[in-house]
């Protein structure tokens, strides 16, 4: 396994390098990759991801349509918002992640990041009836190249995430194709993430939040990050730890409903955004995360081989509908999401001495 750079405090993401599995290794040196990934989840629940094989061009096309949309005028962005649909623009505080844990922020501040979401529809599944309802519609902004763009790195990253679940089948010892059954016709999201106030000099009126605490709702993240402070992952030791991806690595971390999965022995685990300020300058930071959440229909329970884990004491089994929409609830509706009971007390648990800027 690559060895990792450790942040000041000694806290280290493991790498893991998944070539055997994107370029036909033999089973013994996907039987290695397998067994790294384990102890990256059942440690860390974050892991950098290399051997990946998303060509540096498209991952140069997705930052350019990220910066060509982010660039427009506010009001041009805000005429892509996409009501009651994970599509289409969000601009600066309208929403409050740490609420989808059922968690207030104490500063009562929504985050300081602006989005745009793109992902799968219900209509490209044409054998299956399945509502938008569920998907939504994609709406793609008037800039040249952009769709291409970004539909190029949709791609690449659903690529990634399919071969990512395959090795996690391997991992935990279960049929290679388990997640297929999962994920046949999958809510995908891909989220372009801008934190969104300008760079340079700012008077803040309280504890600044690029993105409040969290966890991701799905199977897993797939996350390309400029090399920028300001992700934090929260540590078995209870402290938010500051993580900046390596070179030409992804930053992969879990979902809940893996975690559900396996009974938390793997982690969903809780991160967030604090956007650098040094002197009262803040410096720009942009990241594009895709969502490999699940089939809208699947039910998710706990794997047999772990309901001996978390002290006997098992998830009920959830439908991903009801997951998903419990989650969006909290972080763009404002109701807080009283299911997630585990995560919201890792939160309020936290050590206040962790790297809070």
């Amino acid at each position: 396994m690559p060895h990792p750079t450790p942040s000041p405090d000694g806290f280290a993401v493991p790498v893991v390098d998944i070539s055997a599995y994107t370029q036909g290794g033999t089973p013994a040196a996907k039987a290695l990759v397998s067994e790294q990934m384990d102890a990256a989840c059942s440690t860390v629940g974050f892991v950098q991801v290399l051997g990946h094989g998303i060509p540096y061009d498209i991952i140069g096309g997705l930052e350019e349509a990220v910066d060509a949309f982010f660039s427009l005028p506010p009001e041009a962005k805000k005429s892509y918002r996409v009501e009651g649909a994970n599509r289409g623009y969000s601009p600066p505080r309208s929403e409050s992640l740490s609420l989808s844990l059922g968690v207030e922020s104490a500063s009562r501040m929504n985050d300081f990041f602006e989005a745009f979401n793109i992902g799968t529809e219900a209509r490209s599944f044409t054998r299956l009836d399945l509502s938008e309802d569920d998907y939504g519609i994609n709406v793609w902004p008037d800039i040249d190249g952009f769709r291409a763009k970004a539909e190029a790195y949709f791609a690449e990253a659903g690529r990634v995430a399919r071969t990512l679940t395959t090795v996690f089948a391997d991992a935990l010892r279960l049929p290679h194709d388990f997640f297929a059954a999962l994920t046949d016709h999958s809510v995908d999201v891909l989220r372009m993430n801008n934190y969104a106030l300008p760079h340079g000099t700012v008077t803040l009126d309280g504890d600044l939040t690029g993105m409040g605490e969290h966890t991701d709702f799905g199977l897993v993240t797939v996350l390309w990050a400029d090399q920028v402070a300001g992700l934090q992952v929260l540590g078995a030791d209870g402290v938010w730890h500051d993580v900046s991806p390596t070179d030409g690595a992804l930053l992969v971390n879990l979902g809940d409903l893996t975690a559900r999965l396996t009974n938390d022995r793997w982690m969903s685990t809780l991160h967030r955004v604090k956007p650098p300020v040094i002197n009262g300058t803040i410096e720009r930071r942009r990241s594009v995360a895709y969502f490999h959440d699940g089939n809208i229909d699947a039910v998710i329970s706990t794997l047999p081989s772990h309901l001996d884990a978390a002290d006997g004491l098992a998830y009920e089994p959830i439908l991903i509908r009801d997951h998903i929409k419990a989650k969006l609830a909290g972080s763009r509706q404002g109701k807080a999401n009283t299911a997630a009971v585990r995560e919201a007390a890792r939160v309020l648990a936290a050590a206040e001495d962790g790297p809070q800027q």
